[in-house]
């Protein structure tokens, strides 16, 4: 089951983003499930619809997890979830125009990928479409590599780059920098990855900023599968593997430490196993 019908009301701008989330998703399920033919994997997304209980007693939303562990993706999570009702407590505070009114609506597309090639890099995206006084988009893509190869970081930031052109010739290096910021380990002081893009609050021009988030789309749904194919037939080391397993748990304290999806999942009731889908099957510490 990949689709689930909402059961909170949504108006035509909400709804028209939760539409393009669930088509998107779909897609990029579909081309990663063929990179797994490829392999010679008969391996497909398993998908749970969950439902989702509001504090204040009304009808929640919900939303599907996807997961899929194949010969080439080790454990990848791609989540579409449309929720609404209030935040509770001081945590409204925290939420762009929810300091006054907690209501909200929340609607959006959330992907982690753990690779079985140490070659391959991790990947992460997410977009969104948040409600509360104010409305906005947020979202982007990063590059997770264990071992990183410039070619592919290249080529990465590269077909970014040119999405955000497209819109704005300020988007890319303002959201570039704004990734190298968020996704920093302070306690390790490293980056997470090789970065990519990462933007919130962009509200004023539902239209402009909708076109935008689905070219941040479409740019993932281009470059990642090119870069896996490029590089899923490598053959690696031992030492190869221990790194990606040293790195991945780096990875997974970013998540469990800093990240903001995990932490508002978590302060709004959200599905505990698709909160949390983007910890790595295998880690090490040393």
């Amino acid at each position: 089951m990949n689709s689930r019908t909402p059961d909170i009301a949504l108006d035509a701008e909400q709804d028209a983003a939760r539409l393009w989330f669930e088509s998107l998703r779909d897609r990029i399920c579909a081309e990663f499930e063929a990179i797994e033919r490829e392999a010679g994997s008969d391996a497909a997304f398993d998908y749970t619809a969950w439902d989702r209980a509001d504090p204040s007693g009304e009808p929640g939303g919900g939303g599907v997890r996807g997961v899929m562990k194949g010969r080439v993706f080790e454990k990848v999570g791609v989540n579409v979830s449309t929720v609404g009702g209030t935040f509770e407590g001081p945590f409204a505070k925290t939420i762009h125009g929810a300091g006054d009114d907690p209501r909200f609506v929340a609607t959006g597309i959330s992907l982690v990928a753990h690779m079985a090639n140490p070659h391959v890099p991790a990947v992460h995206m997410n977009t969104r479409f948040l409600t509360t006084t104010k409305r906005w988009f947020g979202g982007g893509a990063d590059l997770n590599p264990p071992l990183p190869i410039a070619e592919d970081t290249a080529d990465f930031h590269a077909r970014l780059k040119a999405a955000c052109d497209a819109h704005d010739p300020d988007h890319y290096p303002r959201f570039k920098a704004w990734a190298d910021e968020y996704f920093y380990i302070p306690h390790r002081q490293v980056h997470r990855g090789v970065g990519g893009i990462f933007y919130d609050h962009l509200e004023g021009d539902f239209d402009g900023h909708f076109a935008f988030t689905r070219d941040v789309g479409e740019a993932f749904l281009d470059v990642f599968p090119r870069i896996v194919r490029r590089r899923m037939g490598l053959s690696f080391t031992e030492a190869d593997r221990a790194q990606m397993l040293a790195w991945r748990g780096r990875y997974a304290e970013f998540n469990l430490v800093y990240d903001r999806g995990t932490l508002f999942g978590l302060k709004t009731g959200g599905n505990i196993d698709a909160i949390l889908m983007s910890l790595p099957p295998l880690a090490t510490w040393e």
